[in-house]
């Protein structure tokens, strides 16, 4: 198709994270940029994920610190919470984001915004609307949706994805949670902070399966001991069913089956990406788990790249910007591409204490056979634990066998802003001795990191 006929020089499907940075740094490249979107402006980040869940979160946590402030003085007899307006706290939020007016941001800067659902005719063409649109590239960034496992009854049942629970007026008195990952965790701390009594099921033999051991082994004793909740793991959900108002879960662990009867039920077993839009017609790889990309975030079809959740892994809001951006500077630039390096990829949940972490957890290096160092600092130590009353967590790092930082966990309040000196340690290869090495701010929650470190030998 000679390149004068394309309607425009790069389509970005998807106006989430990703798309959103590809299409800005074509556009100020004086390129001719559209961008589509079937959903809200903004994806999920900023309506349904990190930005309302947090705001939630951060409610939940002060609620919480509060019911224990007596034990440093303070007179809390009469703490309470109106749920509205923690739901209005949190709708506030999302408006300061301003996702709701992306439209007419990105059309002022001179991209034009078409809504509705993109479907590829050919590997130059998509349709919106019964509308036809051609590029010379294409940049997919369609993200992801929430996995919907084949439980017995689900169709039948009402049930919440994240999505929902955002929108509940009151929290759950009781609620059974499909699912033991970031998200079923986050959530379940936040309605137990509540007073709902939780239950999770998880298929894996831990929660939060894709985190450290230790990790997982407090979490559980935290939630268990101080929220009240129910964990089964090795846990296989049968069947749902109506019970009058409430639902009843029937569940598996091994030969015993059991049942609850709860008044909510939520689904959080992951996302999987969207892939559904014609990627076959133009010729794009593509499986359930994501579409194939290389380390340039390009397809198969040497034009058209992708970003974010689309491809399967790393399914961070943080991840998406990289990969969106990596991917604008290759479609401008595609004699110097870059390639992508996940070497160094944090990633935070948000509990209280919080998990981060980054790079490699000991489980993988077991598995790789490799021959590693590891260390851990319980957070217990350091003086500001003892200031702030707080005893629950630690910083473990793992470092390869001449003492490089490849990897490190921090569970404790503030973990996602510690993680980062552990991030940049890893991305440019410095070793535990030089983190030990460095002057520590005392007190802090970070001089657990260099006390960590300080054990590699």
């Amino acid at each position: 198709m000679p390149k004068q006929k394309f309607d425009y020089d790069l389509i970005v499907i998807g106006a989430g994270a990703g798309g959103s940075v590809a299409a800005t740094i074509a556009n100020n490249a004086g390129k001719r940029v559209a961008m589509i979107e079937a959903g809200r402006m903004g994806g999920e980040c900023p309506n349904w994920g990190c930005i309302p869940t947090k705001a939630m979160i951060y409610a939940a946590n002060i609620y919480a610190d509060a019911k224990h402030a007596s034990e440093f003085g303070l007179r809390t007899a009469m703490i309470g919470y109106n749920y509205p307006s923690i739901k209005a706290w949190k709708d506030k939020v999302v408006r300061r984001t301003g996702a709701a007016q992306g439209k007419q941001y990105y059309e002022s800067l001179g991209i034009d915004v078409i809504k509705g659902e993109a479907h590829f005719l050919s590997p130059y063409e998509v349709t919106v609307n019964r509308r036809h649109y051609t590029a010379a590239n294409f940049i997919i960034a369609s993200g992801s949706k929430t996995t919907i496992p084949p439980i017995d009854g689900l169709a039948d049942v009402p049930y919440i994805t994240n999505r929902e629970a955002l929108e509940l007026n009151r929290p759950p008195k009781s609620t059974f949670i499909v699912g033991g990952g970031a998200i079923g965790c986050e959530f379940a701390q936040l309605f137990a902070t509540f007073g709902s009594k939780v239950h999770i099921a998880e298929i894996a033999p831990r929660i939060l399966p894709n985190e450290d051991e230790e990790t997982s082994k407090l979490l559980t004793e935290i939630f268990t001991k101080q929220n009240g909740m129910s964990i089964h793991t090795n846990a296989k959900v049968l069947s749902v069913e109506k019970e009058g108002v409430a639902k009843r879960v029937t569940y598996r662990i091994g030969d015993d089956t059991r049942s609850v009867r709860v008044d909510e039920l939520m689904i959080a077993t992951g996302k999987e990406a969207i892939v559904d839009f014609g990627l076959e017609n133009a010729g794009i790889s593509y499986s359930r788990q994501g579409i194939t990309v290389n380390e340039h975030l390009q397809t198969n079809v040497s034009h058209i790249y992708a970003a974010g959740d689309v491809i399967g892994h790393f399914m961070f809001t943080h991840m998406s910007i990289y990969q969106g951006r990596l991917a604008a500077h290759n479609v401008l630039h595609p004699r110097k591409m870059l390639s992508a390096d996940y070497r160094a990829v944090p990633h935070v949940i948000f509990l209280q204490p919080e998990v981060a972490a980054v790079g490699m957890l000991e489980d993988e290096c077991l598995k790789r056979a490799m021959e590693y160092k590891k260390a851990t600092a319980p957070i217990s130590i350091i003086s500001r634990a003892n200031v702030n009353d707080i005893n629950n967590g630690f910083v473990k790092v793992i470092t390869n066998q001449h003492g490089i930082l490849i990897g490190a966990t921090v569970v404790a309040p503030h973990a996602g802003e510690i993680i980062h000196e552990l991030t940049l340690a890893v991305q440019l290869g410095v070793s535990a001795s030089e983190v030990a090495s460095t002057i520590h701010a005392f007190p802090t929650w970070s001089e657990a990191v260099r006390v960590a470190c300080a054990k590699i030998k």
